[in-house]
């Protein structure tokens, strides 16, 4: 009897592991770059499950990659409502509200995470955005310290080197400007943007 009771539950626990393994894997399409799929696979374990932070994190995550930054917007305030501190939401709030052209908001929502998470795996491109909405704001100094800080945790992205030359020049600082500037193009020495920069600001210290 003992001998027939685990053969029987052997077999009944087979469907449940071929049914977890045929589940599609939202994260998996995201990384593959399959946006999407990545969206319709979590709104649907959300009908089945509307807590899941997981499911929501990732469909934040495919609809601002769809550009869809409403939606972004919409699902992460819902999120919040569920778990008001989840750094995953906040960040995809963040994001949402800067392209939005919603400033204010999108820097409380950074500024939010830097606090909660000050190591947390998206603290580059948070300090990245931050330096993107003080340039907006017509805040220099302030972009300056976001630019500085996004590089200290990634120093090799010749964008960013650029945007930091591009603050500083904005500041009149032209020395760092160079040198923010000459960065960049060691890191890419074709791009447009800090070229341009330099020769702006050879122009200005030499004049």
């Amino acid at each position: 009897m003992k001998k027939f009771s685990k053969l029987f539950l052997i077999i009944l626990f087979i469907p449940v592991l071929s049914f977890a393994q045929d589940k599609p894997d939202a994260l998996q399409m995201y990384r593959n770059g399959n946006y999407k799929a990545a969206e319709e696979v979590c709104r649907a374990e959300l009908k089945e499950m509307p807590r899941n932070m997981d499911s929501y994190t990732v469909l934040g995550w495919s609809l601002i990659k769809q550009k869809k930054y409403s939606e972004a917007l919409d699902s992460g305030t819902q999120a919040l409502a569920i778990s008001r501190y989840d750094s995953r939401i906040i960040e995809i709030c963040g994001e949402a509200n800067y392209y939005l052209g919603n400033n204010l908001d999108a820097l409380n929502f950074f500024q939010e995470y830097a606090k909660l998470v000050p190591d947390g795996g998206r603290i580059d491109v948070v300090y990245y955005y931050m330096g993107e909405i003080f340039l907006r704001l017509g805040e220099y100094h302030h972009s300056d310290i976001a630019f500085s800080t996004a590089l200290y945790y990634s120093p090799n992205i010749a964008r960013w080197w650029a945007r930091l030359g591009y603050a500083r020049e904005m500041k009149d600082d032209y020395k760092w400007a160079l040198d923010s500037y000459e960065k960049s193009l060691k890191l890419n020495p074709s791009y447009t943007e800090a070229l341009r920069g330099k020769t702006r600001v050879q122009k200005k210290i030499s004049g």
